[in-house]
């Protein structure tokens, strides 16, 4: 997941004085905003991390967000009805315990889609991304958009919230294994990577690193194409927006990315708080 009471049969304002009016919608109450959300998606990502949108798991089911679990999905807008950050989960079965969680992003989308399809009831909401438009960074929407996630939970009588977070700044330290980087925190004990100290300041606790939490894979040319790098040989290579290094293997046309990200959990109350 990438950088928020109530009812939502209707769109729903909040905000405090001196801030814009935000309000909640969903994808279900408001498909007329499907193709604004898919821009802003898409915006989000430097050209240099084009790579993050060739997974096979997500290329084979997200668009399933969008077709079945739109009720799901919830969106920001401002007070002209412009879409300001947009958010994607799915509801799954988990038992609760870390050792049953999904593999990350891959498996939650998977998990949540066979479980639709074989008709098990969830227990349990699984945030995939967040996003806020670049121009409305900094203003405190990615918890007001987490905030909406855990309504939408409490909705459908979900008992929790899980994400699988990827870490704001863990693209600068590839080198440094998740499990350690996750655990890492300021002075005043607040976690150190800012997207995880969001989770942490409403409430989230760490469960456990998801250390295949979403796999790239393409021939040495995609590659190059993706990052707009050349890799002469076969080796582990740090690009440009990748938690860990990518490994080429140029004897097999191939590189491959695996991603981790931190599994954190939100409790969810009656009424979504």
């Amino acid at each position: 997941m990438d950088e928020p009471n109530g009812s939502w049969q209707a769109p729903r304002r909040v905000g405090r004085a001196g801030r814009a009016r935000i309000r909640a919608v969903t994808l279900a109450e408001r498909p007329d905003l499907k193709d604004a959300v898919r821009r802003l998606t898409l915006s989000i990502w430097p050209r240099e991390v084009e790579f993050i949108h060739h997974d096979a798991v997500c290329g084979r089911h997200w668009g399933a967000l969008y077709r079945e679990f739109a009720e799901f999905q919830p969106v920001l807008c401002d007070t002209r009805g412009a879409v300001v950050a947009t958010g994607f989960t799915i509801p799954l079965e988990w038992s609760g315990r870390p050792r049953d969680l999904p593999s990350g992003v891959d498996g939650a989308l998977g998990r949540g889609v066979r479980g639709r399809a074989r008709g098990r009831p969830p227990t349990t909401l699984s945030a995939l991304l967040a996003a806020v438009a670049p121009a409305q960074q900094g203003h405190g929407l990615s918890a007001r958009l987490i905030r909406a996630m855990r309504s939408v939970a409490a909705r459908h009588g979900l008992r929790e919230l899980i994400a699988a977070v990827r870490p704001t700044l863990k693209h600068r330290y590839p080198m440094t294994p998740m499990r350690r980087y996750a655990y890492w925190t300021r002075a005043d004990g607040a976690p150190f990577d800012p997207w995880l100290r969001v989770h942490w300041s409403l409430g989230a606790k760490l469960l456990r690193v998801a250390p295949r939490s979403m796999v790239v894979t393409g021939t040495v040319a995609e590659w190059e194409a993706w990052t707009t790098m050349t890799f002469p040989e076969s080796g582990r290579y740090i690009v440009p927006g990748a938690l860990v290094p990518v490994r080429i293997d140029r004897r097999k046309n191939v590189g491959r990315y695996v991603e981790p990200n931190v599994w954190m959990r939100h409790s969810v109350t009656a009424r979504g708080t």
